[in-house]
């Protein structure tokens, strides 16, 4: 009996454990109208205030992205890992952020009213594990983005003062041993006090932090214009010949990629807004875009004026924009983009401690971290608590670890987060529709029963239409066979196959355009996710330890089985897409699925093996951390 009594004590005790790992949070609990409060924890009776426009988001998403992107990372990434390579890197890492950012922007429309981003999403969907697993490393990479913010002005202030300040800080407070390769630094004051004055003004409300972000916006893109035109003056061509161009092989190059990604996160920081926009459906959708493509362009027109003016061994990995112009001589200049990298550097600055409080506090909020990082103050309508905790942390970081330490940490949590996004959306999109149309509101429920004639009409002039855009309305219940392969514009497929079309579909074997998904078709699916997700990784880690820097017949042995782990990935899609997918009409929805969220699995793991060891050990220690604070 003792025995009996033991095994179903055992029993219970597993099935609470694997419950709570599992269970998800409805999407409706989170879908407010425009006036409810948010959800808040016990003390708390006020909610985020819903102030920001799409302009706001843009400047937010474009600003976060191109100060330390720009002024930072291009040099690093050409000095160090791609020469002027940089150029292909970053075009790279922007591929892969676009895939991640159309996964992101239909999930950001999915559940538009919330706080925490990819914390959120991976909640509703996967679970709380996972979700606590993605929120705290979130926090991690937002931790070292405000860190490497504000030591990158440090840097800058010392470049401009003859290296003065840090001379000063060695002399009276010595160095300490660096949690990189080893080499000394020294205590980083001015980081410091910077990381604690910019905490103060993201704490004083959103509105203020916006309106400051604004103004540093417009000097940042006069000082670019200036850079680009100025740069012009001083190019040689000889910089890129003679092997120059990629002195690391296509090696340093992804290697770069991996590390640029971190400065195309803009669209992740629009994501968390969506509490506080005044219209999250259409708002986070055209920022994300915006922003993905002016950070793009700008990363590109530097990188190329910056290697054409230095030779890429030469480049200054503190000060990179500025040096460009002293080592010509052209002191004006430097001292212009002084005034750029004030500006573009505070508002990356501002843009990675800005989302930081608000993962903090919808974690808190959900009861995985401690409830009072959930209080918002009446004054400010802001989670000052967790502003004020997150940016003390930032700064002590900012205190003790040196800038090219920082950058290398930077990338691995965003990368594993845009993955489980990506997963997210895969997983919605085959669920039965009783699972998702939940979170509609009711005010949009409604409007649908008396819209769906006239979307019916839309979906046919958009079919017989030739743009391109992939800013749709989705699929209604009236659509016929053409809406069918998930590429979003259903006439896109038939105008590249022609004939081949339906022939294609019948030998994929896809479903009907009537026939909906039930749950035993999305357990399949949930299962072919899972397992790309898990055989992306071993793809890619073979690809790179076996066939990369393998030799002999380990190298032909490892690449025969990558070859069959390639196929199998390629079985895996066509499972998915013999699925039924669900009618949930959106906003916008991504193009192409499954092949855009699987592309966008397989280039971030890609990018995340890619990394250094050191990077992945500190990984691993900042995920036990929080694993102990969970049991």
């Amino acid at each position: 009996m003792a025995a009996w009594l033991g095994r179903v004590s055992l029993g219970d005790a597993w099935y609470n454990m694997y419950s709570r790992l599992l269970r998800t949070k409805p999407v409706g609990s989170m879908a407010h109208s425009s006036d409810d409060l948010t959800e808040l924890a016990e003390g708390s009776a006020v909610g985020l205030a819903k102030v920001l426009t799409t302009v706001d988001l843009v400047s937010l998403g474009v600003g976060s992205c191109v100060g330390t992107g720009m002024y930072v990372v291009a040099g690093l990434v050409a000095n160090a890992m791609a020469g002027p390579g940089v150029i292909l890197s970053f075009i790279i890492a922007a591929v892969a952020s676009i895939l991640s950012g159309v996964c992101y922007a239909e999930f950001g429309v999915r559940v538009p009213k919330t706080t925490g981003s990819a914390y959120t999403y991976s909640y509703v969907t996967v679970g709380e594990f996972v979700a606590f697993f993605i929120g705290w490393n979130l926090i991690l990479e937002y931790l070292i983005g405000t860190a490497a913010g504000a030591s990158a002005l440090s840097n800058m202030f010392d470049s401009l003062a003859n290296h003065s300040i840090s001379d000063f800080m060695i002399t009276h407070l010595g160095t300490v041993r660096g949690l990189g390769k080893g080499e000394d630094t020294y205590l980083d004051v001015l980081a410091l006090f910077i990381a604690l004055v910019v905490t103060a003004v993201i704490a004083l409300g959103v509105r203020n932090t916006v309106g400051f972000n604004n103004v540093l916006n417009v000097v940042n893109l006069v000082v670019w214009v200036f850079m680009i035109i100025a740069g012009l003056f001083f190019i040689s061509s000889s910089n890129w010949e003679g092997g120059k161009f990629l002195p690391y092989g296509w090696s340093g190059v992804m290697q770069g990629a991996a590390t640029c990604f971190y400065a195309f996160i803009g669209f992740d920081i629009i994501a968390t807004t969506g509490e506080e926009a005044k219209n999250p459906n259409t708002s986070i959708p055209y920022a994300i875009t915006v922003s993905l493509v002016t950070c793009l362009t700008a990363y590109v027109s530097v990188s190329v004026i910056l290697t054409l003016m230095v030779p890429y061994n030469l480049i200054d990995v503190s000060a990179p924009l500025m040096e460009m112009f002293a080592v010509h001589g052209f002191m004006w200049g430097k001292y212009t983009v002084a005034v750029g990298s004030i500006a573009g550097l505070t508002v990356s600055l501002l843009g990675s401690l800005f989302p930081m409080p608000r993962v903090i506090y919808a974690m808190a909020r959900d009861g995985l971290l401690f409830r009072f990082l959930s209080h918002v103050t009446a004054l400010t309508h802001t989670p000052t608590v967790a502003c004020v905790v997150s940016g003390s942390l930032a700064a002590v970081l900012a205190l003790l670890v040196s800038l090219r330490d920082l950058i290398e940490m930077m990338s691995i949590g965003t990368l594993l987060a845009y993955t489980l996004v990506s997963v997210c959306v895969l997983l919605l999109r085959y669920q039965p529709d009783e699972q998702t149309d939940t979170h509609q509101f009711e005010s949009e429920v409604q409007d649908m029963d008396g819209l769906k004639h006239e979307d019916a009409k839309d979906d046919q002039i958009l079919s017989e239409n030739d743009g391109s855009s992939s800013y749709h309305t989705g699929r209604t219940e009236g659509e016929g066979d053409d809406s069918d392969f998930h590429t979003g514009h259903p006439s896109l497929l038939k105008r590249l196959l022609g004939g081949h079309y339906y022939t294609l579909r019948l030998r994929l074997g896809m479903p009907d355009a009537s026939v909906r998904p039930t749950p035993a078709t999305g357990r399949i699916v949930t299962r072919c996710t899972l397992s790309l997700f898990f055989m992306s990784f071993l793809l890619w880690s073979t690809i790179i330890f076996g066939v990369e820097q393998g030799t002999g017949a380990g190298a032909v042995i490892s690449g025969l089985m990558a070859t069959m782990m390639a196929g199998s990935l390629a079985k895996l899609l066509i499972m998915i897409i013999q699925q039924p997918e669900s009618t949930r009409s959106l906003p916008y929805m991504a193009p192409c699925v499954p092949f855009v969220p699987a592309a966008a699995i397989l280039v971030n793991s890609y990018l995340m093996l890619k990394l250094s060891p050191l990077t992945w050990a500190r990984f691993t220690i900042w995920c036990l951390i929080g694993e102990l604070k969970q049991s």
